[in-house]
């Protein structure tokens, strides 16, 4: 039920964005549940949106399997903006 769930916020959240380029999945949680999230229902829930599932179909989903990417982040962005 949980994959479901979190298939259908992601395509929620891709709605809002118009995210062409796709959505990526990570944090603590995404890489531990990899295999789920590979799977069909996950998916299908998130492109369960009517009308617009045509284009959440076309959204490419990727999975961050690095848990220190948030540092990594946070780290590019303090460099940029506070050399």
């Amino acid at each position: 039920m949980f994959v479901e769930i979190y298939g259908a916020e992601a395509g929620n959240l891709a709605l809002q964005g118009t995210t062409l380029g796709g959505i990526y999945l990570g944090g603590g949680i995404a890489p531990k549940i990899a295999s789920a999230l590979h799977s069909p229902s996950f998916r299908q829930a998130f492109s369960a949106k009517g009308r617009l599932s045509g284009f959440l179909n076309r959204v490419p989903l990727r999975l961050i399997s690095d848990c220190q990417s948030p540092l990594w982040g946070a780290a590019v962005y303090s460099l940029a903006y506070f050399p």
